[in-house]
């Protein structure tokens, strides 16, 4: 199976109410690089004009993007608490 083929398998219990990541929309905006784009394997990063989008409800809790910001953008980056987050089934 192929990758999205693969996510589409996880269940995801989002806490609507508190994100376990937050990014700072301005610091991202003066970031050259911006790898969040390429790393995230859920692809949850996307570029619109110069701002970037993120959406944590799709998250696969692997901290990749938290490892590549240089700049400190991600001025939040915890687990989910209780029974919320990824759930991986393999089918």
């Amino acid at each position: 199976m192929e990758a999205p083929e693969l996510l589409s398998l996880n269940k995801f219990n989002v806490n609507e109410k508190e994100a376990h990541i937050v990014i700072n929309k301005e610091i991202c905006a003066q970031c050259q690089d911006k790898p969040c784009l390429i790393v995230c394997p859920a692809a949850l990063y996307k570029l619109d004009k110069n701002d970037i989008i993120f959406d944590y409800a799709g998250c696969l809790e692997c901290g990749t993007c938290r490892v590549v910001c240089k700049n400190k953008g991600i001025i939040k980056w915890e687990y989910p608490k209780g029974t919320f987050g990824v759930n991986f089934r393999y089918g």
